[in-house]
Order: C-alpha cells, then sequence, then structure tokens
C-alpha cells in the first residue's frame, strides 16, 4: 500500500532527535518492512503550549490542508493515512478531513486521551483527536495502558496493541563488555519531566555515595546548566559529561557500563530503556506510567515505587553489591529486547494489524 505517514507533533525530519521521533522513524522503518511504500505528506507541526496559540495553528492548518486537497485531487492518492500520536497539544489538524473527503482509511498509533482536559480550554482540541479516534480504521496502541484509556473514552473504536520495539542492529553487532561499577543515563535536558528525572537521579546517587561507582550522562539541551549544577556535589571523576551522541556512540557507551539508571518521571514508556537492555545493562527505574511495558521488574531490572527516592538509591546499591545479581538481569535484558521487541517483530505485527483492519477498506 501506499501510506501517507504524519506525525502532528514532530516530523520524523525534525531536526531535534527526541524519543518521539525515534518512535516515528521506527515505525516509518516498519511499514517499509511490511512492503508498504511509505510518503511523509506533510511537516506541519500541530502542537501548541497554549489552547491561545493552538487556535493560531489551526488557522494555519487551513492552508496545508488546502494544499494536500489539490495533491489528492490530482489522484496521486495514498491507500490510507498513518497518524502518530496525535494527543490534546498536537492534535492531527489534516487527516481527519481529508479522509473523509477522500473516502481514505485513517489510522493512528499512540494516539492519547486524558479526561481532566475535557473540562480545561484544552477540551475543542481533544474532541478532534477523540473524534479521529472514533472515525478510524484502527487505533494502534503502545501500551496497554493507552489502549484501557483510549478504550473507556471511544467504546465504539477499533483497537489493537503494538507493544514499544527498536531497531536492534546496533546492539546485536556489538557484544557486551560490561563495567558493573559504571551506571549510565541516557536523556535530553530540559525542564519538566526530564529536570525531575535528573533531580531524583542526583538524589539518590548522593545515598550510595560510598560505593565506587562513576556515572556516565548522554545527553544535552537548554537545561544542561541545571544538570551540571545538580551533580556539582561529587568528587572529581564521578561522573563524566558525554553529551549529544549519534545512535552508534550511544550503543557503544552502553554496552560498555554496567546499569542503567534513570527513574522515568512522566516517561510515556521510554525507548531508551530498551536500548540499555539490548545492550546488556539491566535498568533501574520507577514503576510509573508506561515503564512497565517496557522493564520486566525482577527480571531485566528492578522498578522502585513512584517518587521513592530512598527506594530508588536503594536498588542501585543492590545491583552493584551483587554482581552475580546484576549479570543474570543483564542477561535477561538483552534477551528480552532482542527476541521480543525488535524491528522486525514489530514489522510482522502491524503488518497483521494493517492487513486485518485496513487492507478490506482500501
Amino acid at each position: 500500500m501506499q501510506v501517507a505517514f504524519y506525525a502532528p507533533l514532530k516530523s520524523p525530519n525534525h531536526p531535534v532527535p527526541s524519543g518521539d521521533r525515534l518512535m516515528a522513524r521506527l515505525l516509518v522503518q516498519a511499514l517499509e518492512l511490511c512492503g508498504h511504500s511509505v510518503e511523509i505528506i506533510s511537516e506541519f507541526r500541530s502542537f501548541s503550549p497554549t489552547p491561545v496559540e493552538a487556535a493560531e495553528r489551526q488557522l494555519a492548518a487551513q492552508e496545508e490542508l488546502q494544499r494536500l486537497r489539490r495533491r489528492l485531487s490530482s489522484g496521486l492518492r495514498p491507500h490510507l493515512w498513518f497518524c502518530y500520536h496525535p494527543y490534546y497539544k498536537s492534535p492531527d489538524l489534516l487527516g481527519p478531513t481529508l479522509c473523509r473527503e477522500f473516502a481514505l482509511p485513517y489510522v493512528t498509533v499512540e494516539a492519547s486521551y486524558s479526561a481532566k482536559r475535557d473540562a480545561t480550554n484544552w477540551g475543542p482540541l481533544q474532541k478532534l483527536v477523540v473524534d479521529g479516534i472514533r472515525d478510524a480504521a484502527v487505533n494502534i496502541a503502545i501500551t496497554e495502558r493507552d489502549r484501557a484509556g483510549l478504550e473507556a473514552a471511544v467504546p465504539t473504536g477499533s483497537f489493537a496493541t503494538l507493544r514499544p520495539f527498536i531497531d536492534t542492529a546496533l546492539f546485536e553487532a556489538i557484544a557486551p563488555s560490561a563495567a558493573p561499577e559504571r551506571l549510565i543515563a541516557v536523556a535530553m535536558m530540559r525542564s519538566g519531566d526530564k529536570m525531575r528525572s535528573y533531580t531524583m537521579l542526583a538524589d539518590a546517587l548522593r545515598l550510595v555515595r560510598d560505593r565506587p561507582w562513576t556515572l556516565a550522562i548522554v545527553g544535552d539541551g537548554p537545561a544542561r546548566t541545571d544538570v551540571c549544577e545538580l551533580f556539582s556535589q561529587f568528587e572529581e571523576g564521578r561522573i563524566k559529561w558525554l553529551g549529544q551522541l549519534g545512535a552508534s556512540d550511544v550503543a557503544a557507551h552502553l554496552s560498555q557500563s554496567g546499569i542503567y539508571v534513570w527513574p522515568g518521571c512522566g516517561e510515556a514508556y521510554g525507548l531508551a530503556y530498551l536500548e540499555a537492555q539490548a545492550a546488556g545493562l539491566p535498568v533501574i527505574a520507577q514503576e510509573t506510567a508506561g515503564v512497565p511495558e517496557v522493564v520486566a521488574d525482577g527480571i531485566g531490572g528492578q522498578l522502585t515505587p513512584d517518587g521513592d527516592t530512598s527506594a530508588f538509591a536503594a536498588a542501585i546499591a543492590s545491583l552493584l553489591d551483587d554482581p552475580t545479581r546484576r549479570s543474570a538481569m543483564a542477561a535477561n535484558a538483552r534477551r528480552f529486547v532482542l527476541e521480543e521487541r525488535s524491528l522486525e517483530i514489530a514489522a510482522q505485527t502491524l503488518g497483521t494489524i494493517l492487513q486485518t483492519y485496513v487492507r478490506r477498506d482500501a
């Protein structure tokens, strides 16, 4: 099929790296592995930080709608519109309208719904998302948590599940060479949940500073100065600042580390957790949001209660103190991702979903 791929939050071509951009790119790869031809149909970004700006984006979308109408009217029509990650701050302002006008199947992946937004100024924007979910040929959830929320909001909708996945090729090509006392975290440096996680990590490491660990931090961003200040309390040589790295360098540093430590405040699920496990690292994170969808507690890592810094610190100490357990978890983690969460396996699942829900309508 010819697939019109659209990501209203962040195009796969966006210059700033993030988990959203990575998943968008992975979905394009998975669609192509299924044998479909994929075109990123629009670079229009509907994201708005406030409801006032959302009204401006809706006006701006009209010009893009007209461009796409002319394009589709010329006869160059896709077989379906595939929208990744519509939500109240970043609704699909293009796909549902065009699909109605040109009788195209509409598919969403990782659509989200937040009931508490209905009674706020975001309500009209969220209604657009809900309408799209209701009309979609299928809504593909990435986590069971999200699927349950969508099904409750739109009981008449069609739903399927595609587990979080990564391209494991880089990690399969590198044999883990663990340095058990080398901790590592990979995350952008920005305000909000990322800063909350950096703060919790620094606080937790203060509680285990008697252990002989080092921490490598991969990442950069506008909050870099604040993040550096958080870790300035530790003696020289403890913290290694690696900056923003390419995918192959990240894989190499992960494979040379011992434990992946990232609290994951507000994480939808976290592809970085899958990358760390593919590199042969056990993960220490909080049992929050979608993190349990990518880390099996007690098998490939340890999940601690949400907001409990002492428990997070104790989990770090327990793996540092028990190298045999750390090694067993590392092996389990790598096996889990390579055997269950690879791009190839995801492509098979995605192909089956589209064949089941879309081909009969195309």
